[in-house]
């Protein structure tokens, strides 16, 4: 679940480097390959099953870590695998197999492509209670199978939650589960108490006692986490944090979310409730009161006071008021001071840290109070013996004032490892590569891990832009600093050319808002294809600006309109100016319309684009031909030889001679001019 970093050198007793088991076959038949994770304990390395040709996980133990002291890292590794083992649930990550190679011990487990609850909540949180329910519920589905199997978890924590791409949860790291039985009352690690400071229940932080009630108080931390985007207790060192767990309720979320239903401020109170004895048994109760209030919130209720009063925890001092039974007093129990805490949480041998942070401590029970002596009777006053020699009482003061003077330095040493000594300094990588940031860090003895990168427009890709806790900060050997890379410069990516689906994905991929599309007709580019953005390509913005697109709308269509009976000479103009070309595809003679005018054309009406051709037929006007010479012709001959040639014809008789001899003379147009086809021809007879 972490993304794949730079392979640096190991430092010494840490992380195995990821090159030294890259391509190696474990067990004849897990092809081990990149390294997708990696903590002090353990790396995760991405491999390939040639057995049943499936991709899985390998979480594979440091060299090292099964010898000596540590040897009970190995018998954790196969708790885990047996722990998993029993446990067939849809929100468990499955754990297939575990073995160890010549020396090399490992889990095989399903692989989660995706992201952890950890993301989400630096992402999201503070979020709705019905979104941060229903992020929580297969989790606590999860934990109440394992409960029902005779299992805790005893690591509860968002960095333990997966969440793959597809959306299915699943919780991860059974490797502190544990039976359910009587050694479940006392750390399973010789008084070592193994966990996560900010997810330990009470009862886990002052004697070790964990049963599955440990489980729902994790559960109610992230709950309350998820919804206001903090951790309920902070401090500057885990002491402090594991004394505000034990002194101090976790507060109500609507303190810092004013708007949260009070049944959700009841369901997180009864969840860590500081008396475990309050709170639900099981994760399989917590579950239902988690339906119950996801229910409410779906129905729109926004105060349910019976739902509120059967959640809230009882009121109950019973524990300090037990502790002051215990002391014989009848006073208010006073709380428990730093100092105490500190005699309460001695640091024993620092643990490998591991990818999740997780945090160890000794455990030491504070010695029983003294109980009151009962008050006797007074004897009767009897002589007094002569005073001793003061030489004596001088030398059992100055054996006091030692014995005080051995306690105060022992103190003040203590004080001093616990509150300065044994902290070390992060260095500082902000602006570093990726690879050099992570070599200080591990020089440093500091655990790396990954949050999502972000742009930056002061720090190149690939350089650190943030780190988590920063440089200087107090930190213990085997902490975890998250690193943030810059993509560098955020720039409108091009988007030219592409369809308006496929350029959205582009400004989402670089973390830009969509805005609207602007159509324009574009000549070139068919219609739906991106022409520009707005800002244009290579304009920088920040995450989650809003960029425009614009879209071709095709072609442009232009109105023909229609021309038949205009001058050939106007219409071409006209069309030109519409960017249509205006083209005589044929010339008829026609008797009614004059030459140059347009008697047809094709299309005869609709649109057409810029640069179609508009086909026109144009008249060349009547027919004319040529008037035959009659004069002299017999009349019936001439009318013959006119109407031959498609004139009609008529006669008239001369009006200066007429003698009734029969014979054309003249006509009118005159014999040789030419006259249209089918006009009038007058003959003059005399």
């Amino acid at each position: 679940m972490v993304p794949d970093v730079p392979d640096v050198p190991a430092r010494a007793g840490g992380s195995l480097p990821s090159d030294a088991v890259r391509g190696r076959l474990l067990d004849g038949r897990y092809r081990v390959g990149s390294r997708i994770a990696r903590g002090g304990m353990a790396s995760v390395h991405e491999a390939h099953d040639i057995r049943l040709d499936r991709t899985v996980a390998v979480k594979i133990m440091h060299p090292g870590l099964d010898d000596g002291d540590s040897g009970d890292f190995a018998e954790r590794f196969v708790r885990e695998a047996r722990a998993a083992a029993r446990l067939s649930h849809p929100n468990v990550v499955a754990v297939y197999d575990q073995g160890d190679d010549d020396g090399t011990v490992f889990l095989v487990m399903e692989l989660v492509p995706g992201h952890t609850l950890r993301d989400v909540v630096s992402k999201e949180s503070p979020m709705a209670p019905s979104r941060a329910l229903a992020l929580l519920e297969p989790v606590v589905s999860a934990l109440a199978s394992a409960h029902r199997n005779g299992l805790i978890h005893r690591d509860v924590k968002p960095e333990n939650v997966l969440i793959a791409d597809d959306g299915r949860v699943k919780v991860a790291d059974f490797g502190l589960a544990k039976a359910i039985s009587a050694e479940t009352q006392h750390t399973a690690t010789q008084g070592v108490l193994i966990g996560t400071v900010s997810y330990l229940a009470p009862e886990l932080v002052v004697d070790g006692r964990a049963d599955a009630r440990a489980d729902v108080y994790a559960v109610g931390v992230v709950l309350y986490e998820l919804l206001t985007g903090v951790k309920p207790h902070e401090g500057e060192t885990p002491i402090q944090v594991a004394y505000k767990h034990v002194h101090h309720d976790v507060p109500a979320p609507s303190e810092r979310v004013p708007e949260l239903p009070a049944y959700v401020d009841a369901l997180v109170a009864r969840a860590t409730a500081r008396d475990r004895s309050l709170r639900p048994a099981d994760a399989a109760i917590l579950l239902h009161q988690v339906h119950r209030v996801a229910n409410a919130l779906a129905a729109g209720v926004r105060d349910d006071v019976e739902l509120t009063q059967d959640l809230s925890p009882a009121f109950s001092v019973r524990h300090d008021l037990d502790q002051e039974t215990t002391r014989g007093t009848d006073t208010a129990p006073e709380p428990w001071d730093a100092g105490e805490m500190e005699a309460l949480l001695a640091p024993g041998p620092a643990r490998p840290g591991s990818p999740e942070a997780t945090t160890t401590y000794p455990l030491a029970k504070p010695p029983p109070p003294a109980p009151t002596p009962a008050r006797a009777s007074r004897p009767p006053r009897q002589p007094q013996p002569p005073a001793a020699p003061r030489q004596r009482r001088s030398r059992r003061g100055l054996v006091l004032l030692l014995a005080a003077l051995l306690v105060a330095g022992a103190i003040g040493g203590g004080a001093f490892w616990y509150g300065w000594a044994r902290y070390t300094t992060a260095p500082q990588v902000l602006g570093a590569e990726d690879a050099t940031a992570v070599a200080a860090l591990e020089s440093a003895g500091l655990e790396v891990a990954y949050a999502e990168p972000a742009y930056d427009s002061e720090v190149p890709e690939g350089s650190v832009v943030r780190a988590a806790p920063g440089g200087g900060a107090q930190v213990l050997p085997g902490d975890t600093v998250t690193l943030t890379l810059s993509l560098g410069k955020l720039l409108v990516p091009k988007v030219r050319g592409l369809d308006e689906d496929a350029a959205q994905d582009a400004l989402l991929a670089v973390q830009l808002e969509f805005g609207e599309s602007k159509g324009r007709y574009n000549e070139q580019q068919p219609e739906g294809t991106v022409l520009r953005s707005v800002p244009d390509k290579g304009t920088e913005l920040s995450p989650g600006d809003t960029v425009d697109l614009v879209l071709s709308k095709g072609r442009r269509p232009i109105k023909v309109g229609s021309w038949v009976g205009k001058d050939i000479d106007k219409v071409t103009e006209k069309l030109e100016k519409r960017e249509l070309v205006a083209t005589v595809v044929s010339e008829e003679f026609d008797d009614d319309a004059p030459a140059g005018q347009v008697l047809s054309q094709s299309p005869a009406q609709g649109t057409l684009n810029k640069g179609d051709v508009v086909s026109l037929t144009v008249s060349k006007g009547p027919e004319l031909i040529q008037v035959p010479d009659v004069a002299r012709f017999g009349i019936n001959a001439a009318i013959n030889a006119l109407e031959d040639a498609g004139f009609r014809t008529e006669t008239k008789r001369n009006s200066v001679f007429y003698a009734g001899l029969g014979f054309a003379v003249s006509t009118d147009p005159e014999a040789g001019s030419m006259a249209p086809k089918g006009s009038l021809v007058t003959i003059t007879v005399v």
